[in-house]
């Protein structure tokens, strides 16, 4: 069986140098306003309202999923059949695989899958910490909701060439044995790829001696999906690269101006933009002498002056010891 497990990165020991970037202080906190940058201006209103309700930790929830899939795979390898992403089962009734697919691990267990997935928990949660909780669950959901989308395309492309000819039994052995390509394993190179954009100099130690920066560690596995993409005759493993991987693109090519800055240029942008907006927020109340607004000082009070002539308004300090205008 061609399972999605055979493309395990060619690089397990992996890990960061030093502490995590998004801890070293408000530089990075910046990067919040990454995803803003990127264009994503519209999601402000829509997190405000619904933000709270983002799950954090969610790398170490995902981590967790896959114990639960690897205690199943122990006790009864067959049943993680029952728990794939199979679009043909789910149209026929079996509807909990639109959540439980997330369960089944995308690879055996090893001790390198152990490194990796640590690997994957300290880069997810450095994401996390960078982008926000809210951000980086959109990221993530929307990863996991394209792959799901991606599993009824690829159900509508068998049969539109012809799968719908083929006998019941057939098509129920072929959806089964080919379901497991649509798993996690590309939303944890998603993960890894959008670390490698918003980080592109962070150095890891490839074997645990060779330090690369994870910029190339990105690009090399980029050539990798791509090379999967072209030269492997499968069209279901075509669908499942792209749609698991939708998440990423349409972050890259909405950020593709502004990838490669610096976090210091991004805290500079960010600032100045702060600064923008106040220069020209319109205040209600403006002392025409001193310049006060109700900004300044909520308690403040403005009144007009009648011997001046034209508008002229003046906080208590100023209303009685103003020159009048004539």
């Amino acid at each position: 069986m061609y399972l999605c497990g055979r493309l395990s990165p060619p690089f397990f020991s992996l890990f960061l140098q030093g502490k995590r970037y998004a801890d070293k202080g408000p530089v990075f906190e910046a990067l919040f306003e990454w995803c803003t940058v990127g264009g994503l201006d519209e999601m402000s209103n829509f997190e405000k309202k619904y933000g709270k309700y983002a799950v954090r930790n969610l790398s170490l929830m995902l981590i967790m999923c896959y114990v639960v899939g690897y205690v199943i795979s122990l006790i009864n390898q067959d049943f993680l059949y029952y728990l794939t992403l199979n679009p043909y089962a789910i149209i026929h009734g079996q509807v909990w695989r639109l959540f439980t697919w997330i369960v089944v691990p995308p690879s055996s267990l090893d001790p390198f899958t152990i490194i990796m997935l640590l690997f994957y928990y300290n880069i997810g949660t450095s994401l996390e910490r960078t982008w926000g909780t809210y951000r980086y669950n959109v990221y993530l959901f929307s990863g996991i909701l394209f792959t799901i989308l991606g599993s009824f395309v690829w159900l509508g492309y068998y049969y539109l060439n012809g799968g719908g000819s083929i006998s019941t039994v057939v098509v129920r052995e072929v959806f089964q044995q080919y379901s497991r390509l649509f798993n996690t394993y590309y939303i944890n190179m998603s993960i890894f790829l959008a670390f490698a954009a918003t980080f592109p100099d962070v150095q890891v130690l490839l074997m645990f001696l060779i330090p690369v920066k994870v910029k190339w560690m990105g690009v090399l596995y980029g050539l990798v999906l791509l090379y999967d993409f072209i030269f492997v005759p499968s069209m279901e493993i075509r669908i499942a690269i792209v749609s698991s991987l939708l998440n990423f693109i349409i972050f890259f090519f909405r950020s593709r101006n502004h990838i490669h800055m610096s976090p210091r240029q991004v805290k500079r942008r960010v600032e100045f933009r702060q600064d923008i907006r106040r220069a020209s927020k319109v205040t209600k109340h403006k002392c025409a002498v001193c310049g006060q607004t109700e900004d300044d000082d909520p308690d403040l009070e403005f009144r007009f002056c009648s011997k001046c002539n034209g508008n002229y308004e003046y906080c208590q300090a100023h209303l009685f010891t103003h020159t009048h205008v004539k």
